[in-house]
Order: structure tokens, then sequence, then C-alpha cells
């Protein structure tokens, strides 16, 4: 099994870890309700997606 020979810098160690960061994910308005919900997803507050209803949700009184 290989064996690094050398030691790395701390400038290629850091270069090799740059794309590990977090990313916080993409949040879209829903149109009909307001909350916020996941891009290219039904919302999941009121059902709708792209302007018609998807999934019936039930209002509570």
């Amino acid at each position: 099994m290989p064996n690094p020979k050398k030691r790395h810098s701390r400038c290629k160690r850091m270069q090799r870890r740059s794309h590990d960061a977090l990313v916080k994910p993409a949040v879209a308005v829903c149109e009909q309700c307001g909350e916020p919900r996941r891009p290219h997803h039904v919302c999941l507050k009121c059902g709708f997606y792209a302007g018609r209803a998807v999934i019936k949700k039930e209002e509570s009184v």
C-alpha cells in the first residue's frame, strides 16, 4: 500500500479541504401560502406545486 514520502504543507492541505465547507440549502417561497420550501418540491404546508394542487390538504378549523 502506498505511503506518502514527504509531509504536505499547510497550503496543500487547505487546498484539498477547500471543497469541504458546508453550504446552506436553497430556499424558495411558496406562491400560494408564502411559506419557505425547497425549490422544485411540493409545498408541505399547502400541497401546491407549479400553481396546482398536488397533495390534498384539509383545512383545520
